[in-house]
């Protein structure tokens, strides 16, 4: 493949080796073209073609075929835990000390995480006492690059009535996630499912007086783990 020269410190290269890490493209998994053309909301040869100058970069931040999909390199790996780990620094700044309600930090964070400064990273880091996990109960990469994991599920597969401890909530739906928390659901809560179906759960938590009937298409933003 021809060496293609990429400006690397811009914010599309970024959001790019976000998403395919935030997809599984890690290691030995691939994520298909079209499933970044849905989460990036780009056209499908607009993708083709940056997958392309990111796998042709000195040094290649994308292993990419065309039939097989794309996933990190090494490098890009790097390059995406470090801007997954300013913005959820971000997040948790945002959401602690300046009081922003929790559906609009990860828009804002969206817009600075390419710009803070190693300074600035150390800063905010110290501040906030070293979280390991932001608001919507996601790990925070450490500056080394590890990310520690915990044992969860995705609600949607939830097929029996039970009690679960809600490990986080996705930041990507402000509107689910401002519901969510009307109910009282964010990370660490214990969550009742009391009834499920094959179109929707009904949850209920202690601090919430009413239930929440949520369909198994959004159920995927709350992940839970098992209640001790």
């Amino acid at each position: 493949m021809t060496t293609r020269r990429v400006n690397l410190n811009t914010e599309s290269v970024d959001n790019y080796l976000k998403a395919i890490y935030s997809l599984g493209g890690t290691n030995e998994e691939r994520v298909t073209s079209s499933a970044l053309s849905d989460r990036l909301g780009v056209a499908p040869a607009s993708i083709t073609n940056m997958l392309q100058k990111l796998a042709g970069s000195q040094p290649p931040l994308v292993e990419y075929e065309s039939r097989c999909g794309v996933r990190l390199s090494a490098d890009g790996r790097r390059r995406a835990l470090e801007i997954l780990r300013h913005h959820r620094l971000l997040e948790s700044f945002l959401y602690e000390v300046l009081d922003y309600p929790i559906e609009e930090v990860h828009d804002e964070a969206e817009r600075l995480e390419h710009f803070i400064s190693e300074r600035l990273e150390e800063r905010i880091d110290a501040k906030l006492g070293r979280p390991k996990l932001d608001p919507h109960g996601h790990r925070i990469p450490a500056r080394d690059g590890k990310i520690s994991k915990r044992a969860s599920k995705s609600l949607a597969e939830i097929e029996k009535e039970g009690k679960f401890v809600v490990d986080s909530v996705s930041d990507r739906d402000a509107a689910l996630l401002k519901r969510l928390k009307a109910h009282g659901i964010t990370p660490g809560v214990r969550l009742h499912v009391t009834r499920s179906n094959h179109d929707e759960l009904v949850l209920r938590t202690s601090g919430s007086s009413k239930p929440l009937h949520l369909y198994r298409s959004v159920a995927g933003a709350v992940r839970v783990r098992s209640a001790k």
